[in-house]
């Protein structure tokens, strides 16, 4: 079965000129590029903004009132009447995605692979509130990173 080719508008973004300069190199447009399209099942314009503690911990605090910076922060919205296309915007916090690659043993762009098919599958609707949407989610997301030479980041 071939897969269908999902057209992408990307906007990459870093929140400040330091994380630019510090993660430029190695968080390449193409590279997002390829990890976002590895998860999409429809056409869609995404910004994805690499951020650092300070913003991420504000917008998690506006958005899900808990008070810490969190890895990743997904926020869909409703496209418009007739558009088959996902919208969103996704938040990924880089010194809380180096943090977490240390802690489990993992290299950062292990990580960040993960957490950004993770964003984008949340964009599309995928949730885990539940047990059943958690093992749906985390069985789909194992399916993506293998396809990109990713270990199982569950194990």
């Amino acid at each position: 079965m071939i897969k269908k080719a999902y057209r992408l508008n990307l906007d990459l973004q870093f929140g400040t000129a330091k994380l630019q300069e510090k993660w430029e190199e190695e968080i390449t447009p193409l590279k997002v590029k390829k990890w976002v399209k590895s998860a999409l099942q429809d056409n869609a314009t995404i910004t994805l903004r690499f951020v650092g503690s300070a913003e991420g911990k504000k917008l998690n605090l506006t958005y899900r009132h808990k008070d810490y910076a969190t890895n990743v922060l997904t926020f869909p919205y409703e496209p418009m009447p007739g558009a088959e296309e996902v919208f969103a915007d996704i938040v990924i916090c880089l010194p809380v995605v180096e943090k977490e690659a240390k802690e489990q043993k993992k290299t950062f762009e292990q990580h960040l692979i993960h957490l950004i098919v993770h964003g984008t599958l949340h964009a599309q609707g995928f949730d885990h509130e539940d047990d059943v949407e958690a093992e749906a989610m985390e069985e789909l997301e194992i399916a993506i990173l293998k396809k990109l030479k990713q270990v199982n980041p569950y194990i």
